[in-house]
């Protein structure tokens, strides 16, 4: 076990115990940031900005603390990263989160699954199988320690998923809210989809690199000719040598091989909303040629933002695709860890999940551990 030490600055806080208080991701699908009082140190879990525009990273979110944790690489947790270097302090992610990272981190390495003691505090990482390099966090404060999972998906075929050890107290993705529905549901549905569209129709994927970008390349494989750009087949690249991904990820390295090719049927390209990178460039390029709805379309299966929106009525739609715990997962993952109550975090409503049964206390604002 490693032991990793911090800077120690002076922190006037109210409360010797342990505490937990959420400053964003609670009550909306927004910038993801936790702030926790070990007893000696404040401590943030994650630094989101976005996903909209109008949800940025607060700087104020930084007074008093003296470390950061980030799960992983999507902008929703890692987006004010750049406010956290330029405040000096150190973050702690893994090998493949920090190359993320603007230049002139002190970065911190933690596992992709494995424990480290940082300031005397006991930490498990196990992979949270949402993204590449992604982990969820438990701390061992309190009576009965704490689970941030961050993002997290345990249906991906891309991605490796690591159960988490007993807590009391869970901070936990439930993105999906109430919504029910499966990643195998969601499979059928889209050759639904793709099975309505003629057979010269281009269907352009925009997609987080480090995210469902490989799961979808595996399962649209057999149903047509793939390609996938620079930025996905780096990240994919990457993904295949860190230890992150299932066994069968391997069935993808014809298309590493392979250069980008934008005659293919099903082009899988960075970034997810289509507002940069190659997916926004043959966006533009479709829109001036007249092709949107003619020979191509445009298929998001994440979170819409405001553009995604604006770029699916140019001849686009939407068909999900499971990157997050649809509700029987979240029920499953609190009874597993043995949680008495929880945070369903990026969601709006979470009041709602006290009108379901066999759910545990929903806390809100500041939480002694």
């Amino acid at each position: 076990m490693l032991d990793v030490p911090i800077p120690t600055q002076a922190t006037q806080i109210g409360s010797a115990a342990p505490w937990i208080e959420i400053l964003s991701g609670l009550g909306e699908k927004g910038p993801a940031c936790i702030r926790l009082w070990t007893g000696r140190q404040t401590w943030l879990l994650d630094v989101g900005f976005g996903p909209e525009p109008t949800s940025p990273f607060k700087p104020e979110w930084l007074e008093g603390a003296e470390a950061v944790f980030i799960t992983h690489d999507h902008i929703d947790h890692i987006g004010g990263a750049a406010h956290v270097i330029a405040a000096g302090l150190p973050i702690y992610a893994t090998a493949q989160t920090a190359r993320a990272l603007p230049p002139g981190a002190n970065l911190c390495p933690l596992p992709e699954r494995g424990r480290v003691t940082v300031d005397g505090i006991e930490i498990t990482t196990g992979r949270n199988g949402h993204a590449l390099g992604g982990i969820w966090l438990h701390f061992a404060l309190g009576d009965e320690a704490l689970f941030y999972s961050g993002d997290w998906s345990e249906e991906s075929e891309w991605f490796a998923f690591d159960p988490p050890p007993p807590a009391g107290t869970a901070l936990i993705d439930a993105s999906y809210h109430l919504d029910p529905v499966s990643q195998t549901a969601r499979r059928a549905a889209l050759d639904v989809v793709l099975k309505g569209l003629p057979p010269s129709m281009q269907v352009l994927f925009p997609v987080p690199p480090s995210g469902r970008a490989g799961e979808l390349a595996l399962h649209l494989m057999n149903r047509g000719i793939v390609t996938l750009d620079d930025t996905c087949r780096a990240a994919l690249a990457d993904g295949l040598t860190s230890g992150g991904v299932s066994p069968g990820a391997s069935r993808i390295l014809p298309l590493l091989k392979a250069p980008f090719d934008p005659s293919a049927q099903f082009l899988i390209c960075d970034t997810p909303n289509a507002d940069d990178g190659m997916a926004w460039r043959i966006v533009q390029d479709w829109r001036d040629s007249g092709v949107f709805g003619r020979t191509g379309t445009v298929l998001f299966t994440g979170h819409m933002t405001a553009h995604a929106r604006e770029v699916a009525a140019l001849g686009g739609r939407f068909t999900r695709w499971n990157v997050h715990p649809p509700l029987g997962d979240q029920k499953r993952m609190l009874e597993r860890i043995g949680a008495s109550r929880f945070a369903p975090l990026f969601c709006c409503d979470p009041e709602a999940y006290g009108k379901q049964a066999d759910f545990p206390a929903i806390l809100s604002g500041r939480t002694l551990l």
